[in-house]
């Protein structure tokens, strides 16, 4: 295959974002469409034909294509290439492929907004950017898609920049985000001083040729790294951008969590095991991270009204599980989870889309209720889903997410058993939460008023006029507000966005397939896939007939426990749904806790935010305006009247001024003269 045809991957959606970002306002909305949709597809066809060619027998691997040196200043240089090897394979097709589908789907779900060129330019240049992430041989390269990822997601995050709180968390997500950056930068900085390259190739080959064992200098660098893929991949303590993110439409929401940024941090910590490998420290502070942000944003996704929220933060605990499998060295298995998370997320937020057109633009979930019959292709495609998040066998999650547990089970460190009781009871947690959003979406009389008119009826206008505005908080923890939101009409999605449902719901049944362990009667394909990439990695070894019988053993413990979560979520919400308010109201100081999400952004608030903004305050309006400005003005004023008056009086005329600052002068030149030597 040619390798030339890797430069075709990212530049395809970059010429679709420059031809509807620049004529898209002029163009009709089928032709703004078929540009998206084209500049999309064929990435993936290319994408395709490189999996099947690597998967032939003596295929290379790895592919490479460069220019001429894109920095070269003193022996240092970075060249502007691509590398694929079987970890960008897999990366590859999630962007393009789950990319593509949340393209489709847009079609039909954004068919009457208005900016709609300017929505589908935006998309394209987010695949731009994510493909150069992915592609990329060199940490600087990476950098410039990561932070071209970072602005994509300002841009469609705030698409609705006419609502406050759109654009706000826009600017949320590109501050926090600049955090983890900073310490990227300085990460790439210490690159160079102690490998005098960027170039993955070189780094990694001199990390591999240190003496055995671990390397202090190489941790700092590990650490800064770690910052990164927290912001990225919102984590501990930088997760709090990515709920506000849900300002943006639906299918935005699906390509940040399930195809593109968020993955970026679990990415780029893969891609660099070789550095992690050789720091221990930096691998405990991975899995710790993770296992944490798995467990807070669990507790936090089960009082959540909003549904797209509940997915939001279902979509930081299953990042922490990812990091988790880092933390423990278990890269393929954060990959596996990476990939089959893609799937069932993309569906559950596109499924969570087509449930809100269908209620005309009603996100919260205690005005929903009794669609299982109403929109029945939305139902059985988000059933796929939320079996597949809660990991129910035989669905693609079961599978990746008992393989991080397993492995971190078996993990030499003492403290990893303690990480795996932590993931363990996140798994039933996240059974609980998304069972809870099923039964209340789906099962049970309808919560809405629905209202018939005799007129055709904007939906997607609705739907923006109506763009969530969630109800108050202070209701008690099951609450159902009295009826505001009329619905116009329920009804199934168009073909345009149930097709990429029921495409995603059969990848999220049998995507985990590939990956089943010889435990449970599968051959491993995907870990054995991505050996050649992690084959510097040090497994833990165990007799094969003992580790069998305690994968399996482990693989029934979570599956009993994903078990327990939909037997209290069939409880709490399907057969005594009063259950749950009465538990509020015996633990309130407990439900106020994570209804108001641990008041973490208000901590941030308070300690961080306003003494930032005080002190700015200060600096700009006393400090700089009043003293360093004005100060300054003031100064150059007088020093110029004063100077003036000097070069006046030095050039009056008068023969005994010029000999007295001769002398002066003559005086000066003498006394630096002795001083000097």
């Amino acid at each position: 295959m040619n390798p030339q045809l890797l430069w075709l991957i990212p530049i395809l959606p970059f010429a679709g974002f420059l031809i509807n970002g620049t004529i898209g306002r002029k163009l009709a909305r089928p032709a703004v469409t078929a540009i998206a949709l084209l500049f999309t597809i064929y990435p993936a066809y290319i994408v395709l034909r490189l999996w099947m060619f690597m998967k032939e027998d003596g295929a290379p691997l790895s592919l490479s294509v460069a220019t001429h040196p894109w920095i070269a200043v003193s022996g240092f240089h970075v060249d502007f290439a691509f590398t694929v090897d079987h970890l960008t394979l897999v990366m590859l097709c999630i962007v393009t492929g789950v990319g593509f589908l949340i393209h489709l789907y847009s079609a039909g779900y954004m068919a009457h907004e208005e900016g709609y060129w300017r929505y589908f330019a935006y998309l394209n240049l987010f695949m731009f950017f994510m493909l150069v992430l992915v592609l990329a041989s060199s940490f600087l390269l990476l950098f410039v898609g990561w932070e071209g990822v970072g602005l994509a997601s300002y841009l469609l995050i705030g698409f609705y920049f006419t609502k406050d709180s759109a654009a706000n968390a826009g600017k949320k997500a590109f501050i926090v985000n600049r955090i983890g950056d900073f310490g990227f930068l300085l990460a790439m900085f210490l690159l160079i001083a102690h490998f005098g390259s960027l170039d993955f190739t070189n780094v990694f080959a001199h990390i591999t040729a240190l003496p055995p064992g671990p390397c202090r200098f190489l941790t700092p660098i590990a650490l800064l790294l770690v910052l990164g893929a927290a912001g990225k991949s919102a984590q501990i303590p930088l997760y709090i951008w990515l709920p506000d993110a849900m300002e943006g439409p639906t299918p935005v929401s699906a390509l940040i969590h399930a195809a593109t940024m968020v993955t970026a941090g679990i990415y780029m910590i893969a891609r660099c095991h070789v550095l992690f490998d050789r720091s221990p420290f930096t691998l405990t502070v991975i899995a710790c991270i993770g296992a944490a942000t798995a467990l807070l944003a669990a507790t936090i996704g089960m009082v959540q009204h909003d549904i797209k929220r509940v997915l939001a933060y279902s979509t930081i605990s299953q990042l922490g599980y990812m990091f988790l499998a880092c933390g423990v060295g278990a890269y393929s298995a954060g990959i596996f989870h990476l990939m089959t998370h893609a799937f069932f997320k993309a569906l559950l937020f596109l499924a969570a889309g087509s449930v809100i057109h269908a209620l005309s633009g009603e996100q919260d979930m205690r005005s929903m209720g009794g669609l299982r019959k109403r929109i029945p292709t939305t139902f059985w495609t988000m059933t796929a889903g939320v079996f597949a998040i809660a990991g129910i066998y035989p669905f693609a999650g079961f599978f990746s997410k008992d393989e991080i547990l397993y492995q971190t089970f078996i993990s030499p460190n003492p403290l990893h058993i303690l990480l795996w009781l932590v993931g363990l009871i996140t798994a039933g947690l996240t059974s609980f939460y998304m069972f809870r959003l099923w039964f209340k979406t789906f099962f049970g009389q309808p919560r809405f008023e629905e209202f018939r008119p005799t007129h055709d009826y904007d939906l997607h206008s609705g739907h923006l006029a109506a763009v969530h505005a969630s109800k108050s908080s202070t209701l008690t923890l099951e609450a159902e507000p009295e009826p505001t939101h009329q619905i116009h009409g329920v009804h199934e999605s168009p073909w345009i966005m149930t097709v990429p449902l029921i495409l995603l719901a059969i990848l999220s049944l049998i995507g985990g397939w590939v990956g089943i362990p010889f435990a449970l009667g599968g051959s491993n394909e995907f870990e054995h896939f991505l050996a050649p990439v992690f084959a510097v990695a040090h497994p833990v070894i165990i007799h094969h007939a003992s580790a069998d019988k305690l994968e399996v053993g482990l693989a029934l413990i979570s599956l009993f426990t994903a078990g327990f979560g939909f037997y209290f979520a069939y409880l709490f919400y399907y057969r005594k749904p009063g259950t749950a308010a009465e538990l509020t109201t015996r633990f309130p100081a407990v439900y106020s806790l994570l209804d108001h999400k641990y008041w973490v952004d208000e901590i941030y608030g308070r300690f961080i935010i306003t003494p930032l903004l005080g002190f700015s305050r200060l600096i700009l309006s006393g400090l700089v305006d009043a003293g360093i400005i004005q100060g300054t003005s003031s100064g150059l004023a007088v020093s110029t009247r004063g100077s003036s008056w000097l070069v006046q009086r030095i050039q009056s005329g008068n023969i005994r001024s010029y000999a007295g600052w001769l002398a002066i002068g003559a005086a000066a030149v003498i006394a630096i003269v002795l001083f000097k030597y």
